[in-house]
């Protein structure tokens, strides 16, 4: 099946609905911008399943990256795949190699890069020709 076809045929899953699955018996993770049902998995959990239930039914993408999970981890994610997430999600690697959901706009404009400097700047400007 080409990466096309199996992209049509998935789900799309709104935030609503992600977050009717937040207990232990039916149990939903958004991890980059897809959902998976990991349930059946919480009992085999590495770190337990209350590391799970903390973030399910919502975004769990920053608790699964910063914990840093093996490629064989993530290999275990695929079978557990229910869909996309409605409007889908736009990873962002960040500098620290973190990856982020943020819109790639938000907060972007470089002038509040800077505004620290040129308050730096009127600082030091005043307190050396005072």
């Amino acid at each position: 099946m080409s990466a096309e076809n199996e992209k049509s045929n998935q789900k799309t899953i709104s935030m609503e609905e992600l977050g009717q699955h937040s207990t232990n018996d039916n149990l939903w993770l958004l991890i980059d911008g897809k959902v998976y049902d990991v349930s059946k998995f919480a009992d085999e959990h590495p770190g337990g399943d209350e590391v799970l239930l903390t973030e399910a039914g919502k975004d769990a993408t920053e608790a699964f990256e910063d914990v840093g999970h093996s490629d064989d981890a993530r290999s275990l994610l695929g079978p557990m795949l229910v869909g996309e997430i409605e409007g889908g999600s736009k990873s962002i690697k960040t500098t620290s190699g973190i990856k982020s959901n943020e819109s790639p706009d938000q907060n972007s404009n470089p002038i509040f890069m800077f505004i620290p400097l040129l308050v730096l700047g009127a600082y030091l400007a005043y307190r050396y020709v005072n």
